[in-house]
């Protein structure tokens, strides 16, 4: 059998918790359980855009930061 602990929780997380139940019998536990899945999901999504998102500067730089664009500029 797990371990089991006693947390204090302000009133209106504990309201929170009952509006985002996925049904009706869902414990606590069950329900911390499923948010902590989700943000670890999240967590590493954004990891990945993050990475993405620095990878792609380089060369959205190297694609907007040329003569040839210089250039149009000054004949407009």
């Amino acid at each position: 059998m797990s371990a089991t602990a006693i947390i204090q929780l302000d009133r209106s997380i504990v309201e929170s918790l009952n509006k985002i139940k996925e049904y009706p019998g869902q414990s606590y536990d069950e329900l911390i359980v499923h948010m902590v899945k989700v943000f670890k999901t999240v967590e590493i999504r954004n990891q990945y855009d993050e990475f993405l998102h620095k990878i792609q500067q380089h060369k959205m730089r190297e694609l907007w930061d040329n003569e040839y664009d210089e250039g149009l500029d000054n004949h407009s």
